[in-house]
């Protein structure tokens, strides 16, 4: 078929990075997630231009997701974040602030692509190297005996992002139950493959946050209209319910049956012959002494009656998310088939009971072995609850991966500044054998360090959002902050007051220093050894991995921004 308009070439742009329009664009994307990143960070309204639902949010997720970029670099950027949060959950506004300060301090030096990016991953695995080492000043352990770093690391999550609404009392009554939920995931015997259990969140919103609760097993809301047929389950035993978990319609319609034509003899009506098939099934299942059964989808009324008058109880309609929790809680395999059920299919349960929250009534599924818990969360409004689904969400994964590698690194700018004083002083001592191998001379090293540094540093002064003076200290490299209007005539020994992690309080032989000023290089002293460091109560922690793999994705993502020399459109 010939084509009604003919086919346009396609655009082709040399030098990207040269052009008005992209340093615009990554000017505004910098300044929309820079002016977002920490406690006091400003919140971002995203609604698209034909109405529909608002979200008022400052988490990265969100903001890259409810952006509309169309520039291929700028597509570049968001993707490599977004991976990144897709399998971190944390750090992303970092990673973003990082890469787009990486870009633009890169740009300024006026290099070859290629020497930046060879001085530059030398710089990366220098970091790591460091971050990874028993040396490193910036990182602790964390003891699993002890709830003090893990609260920690809950809180300082929590307080990252203001849409949650939550005063010092609320964020620490969640991150208390957060790190509740997620300890009954864990399972009590130590095996060699261990899989954590599942923390299920249930929505009452509009309601005080302090009513939110954790609770052992599933909560599944049960229908107004049937609180009044509820009856005593029937029981294997005083301590055992018997339960069958179906993940296909029992509704009697044939979408289960897949594709194909369906033979039907004459005389014989298909609503009737499936109907009958229900049945059986229903006295399969009786026999069988099973007390509960639950559906992912709709069961028919017929068998629900038929089911009710031998006292088994029926639940249907719990959705997808809801199968992997049971099956995982009780041992069922969900059953995707009317016929020949084997006895290994069935699980078990320990109790199954009613509970009131609120104005909401719930079938409480209580396990033998608890793997799988049930949030019920609060907020004073359905914008303020999203964010905070999404947060303790995040704050559960962390966990996780703090269980794989129990490490957290000091928050609150601490990390970045401290790195960036390590850098600084190892990019000062640098030997020749490692210039020869990089193959770049020791003031191409320096400036490439120097911007590395910058825009660590850059990263920290992030955190500041009312005009204040940022400050680091000469001993261990950390973040200070002192508050706008201060006199000029003060030392400012006389103004800080804790540093950005909350592990030192003012001394008076730290030496400050105003962050990014040209300074003597020195070495960065670790405090994971002073004794106040596990005693402290509110210290702001980051994710060890989440930051470690942030790191990465914002240096190699810089690289490969920098390495564009051409980008191919079709305009078609």
């Amino acid at each position: 078929m010939s084509r009604i308009e003919a086919k346009k070439p396609s655009l082709c742009t040399d030098k990207p990075l040269t052009k008005d329009v992209v340093s615009f664009s990554l000017s505004v994307l910098s300044g929309i997630v820079k002016s977002c990143y920490g406690p006091t960070g400003r919140l971002k309204q995203l609604h698209n231009g034909m109405g529909g639902y608002v979200r008022i949010t400052s988490q990265s997720s969100a903001l890259l997701g409810g952006l509309s970029v169309t520039h291929p670099v700028l597509n570049l950027l968001t993707a490599s974040v977004k991976n990144h949060i897709s399998r971190f959950s944390d750090c992303g506004l970092f990673t973003a602030i990082l890469c787009c300060s990486l870009v633009e301090n890169f740009q300024r030096i006026n290099f070859e692509s290629s020497t930046v990016t060879k001085i530059s991953r030398h710089l990366l695995s220098s970091c790591i190297d460091y971050l990874k080492s028993e040396a490193c000043g910036c990182r602790l352990s964390v003891d699993f005996d002890s709830i003090k770093t893990l609260l920690s690391l809950v809180r300082s999550i929590l307080a990252s992002k203001p849409a949650c609404m939550l005063n010092k009392t609320e964020a620490s009554y969640i991150s208390t139950l957060i790190l509740k939920a997620f300890l009954l995931t864990i399972p009590h015997s130590v095996e060699t493959n261990v899989v954590l259990g599942k923390c299920v969140i249930v929505p009452v919103k509009d309601k005080r946050v302090m009513e939110s609760a954790v609770y052992p097993g599933l909560l599944i809301e049960i229908p107004v209209f049937q609180l009044a047929s509820i009856f005593p389950v029937k029981r294997v035993s005083s301590s055992t319910i018997k339960m069958a978990l179906f993940c296909i319609s029992l509704s009697g319609d044939l979408s289960n049956i897949g594709d194909g034509p369906v033979i039907v003899h004459h005389g014989i009506s298909l609503e009737v012959a499936v109907l009958d098939q229900l049945l059986n099934l229903g006295k399969q299942l009786v026999n069988d002494q099973v007390g509960l059964v639950v559906c992912q989808k709709v069961i028919h009324p017929s068998l629900k009656q038929y089911l009710k008058e031998h006292r088994v109880i029926t639940i249907d309609r719990v959705g997808l998310s809801m199968v992997e929790p049971l099956s995982q809680m009780t041992g069922s395999q969900p059953i995707a088939a009317l016929h020949s059920l084997s006895p290994t299919c069935y699980g078990s349960l320990k109790d199954l009971r009613t509970e009131n929250f609120v104005s909401k009534h719930f079938w409480h599924l209580i396990p033998n072995d608890i793997l799988v818990c049930s949030l019920i969360l609060c907020n004073r409004n359905e914008m303020a609850w999203d964010e905070l689904k999404h947060v303790c969400q995040t704050a559960e994964h962390v966990l996780q991966l703090t269980i794989k590698q129990p490490l957290a690194l000091l928050g609150g700018g601490c990390t970045e500044t401290h790195l960036a004083s390590y850098i600084k002083h190892k990019s000062s001592t640098l030997s020749t054998g490692i210039l020869k191998a990089i193959d770049c001379s020791q003031t191409q090293y320096q400036l490439v360090a120097d911007a590395f540094c910058r825009s660590l540093e850059c990263v920290a002064c992030c955190l500041e959002h009312d005009d204040g003076e940022i400050l680091t200290d000469m001993v261990y490299g950390h973040f200070w902050s002192v508050q706008s209007g201060f006199p000029s005539d003060c030392n400012w020994s006389d103004l800080v007051l804790k540093c950005g992690c909350g592990i030192y309080n003012n001394q008076r032989n730290l030496n400050w220093t105003v962050l990014q000023r040209q300074c003597i290089p020195f070495i960065p002293q670790s405090c994971s050894n002073r004794p106040s460091v596990n005693a402290t109560d509110h210290l702001v922690l980051d994710c060890f991995t989440a930051k470690c793999s942030g790191l990465q994705v914002a240096v190699e993502t810089a690289n490969l921004i920098l390495d564009l020399s051409y980008i191919v459109e079709d305009q078609n």
